[in-house]
């Protein structure tokens, strides 16, 4: 396992975004294509996931492999990073390491929020599980 710091580019704020709870803010302004966060991973196993899928956990998932057959939370503020179409962030799951790395897909200002769009992609794939307002 490789090492790595804590990320010290973000804080947790309440988020701007309407009924999203609390959200990730850039701690100072974050360039393009920066790592903004490395988060480690804890794989949930499939036979753990039928007991999750009724808790509030389920909405904190991220899903990968090929077929998004698997499942983890993100550790450090990974699963705390809200939605948008109009993002700011993507993430990329790095399966072998067991880590997601967040990363600004533009300049990012000091006390903007970050934030990604779930899909990381085409949102025709899967639909979301919240409504979006």
């Amino acid at each position: 396992m490789k090492n790595f710091p804590a990320s010290d580019n973000v804080y947790i704020s309440k988020s701007k975004i309407h009924n999203a709870g609390r959200g990730v803010f850039a701690r100072h302004d974050i360039k393009k294509d920066e790592i903004i966060e490395r988060c480690p991973v804890i794989e949930v196993p499939k036979y753990d996931t039928s007991n999750l899928r009724e808790s509030i956990l389920v909405t904190y998932f991220f899903y990968f492999g090929r077929n998004k057959e698997r499942s983890a939370i993100a550790l450090g503020f990974g699963s705390i990073y809200n939605h948008t179409y109009k993002r700011n962030a993507r993430f990329k799951i790095k399966q072998k390491d067991m880590i997601i790395d967040f990363v600004a897909l533009k300049n990012i200002k000091k006390d903007d929020e970050i934030t990604v769009n779930y899909y990381n992609g085409n949102p025709k794939k899967s639909p979301l599980w919240f409504e979006l307002e």
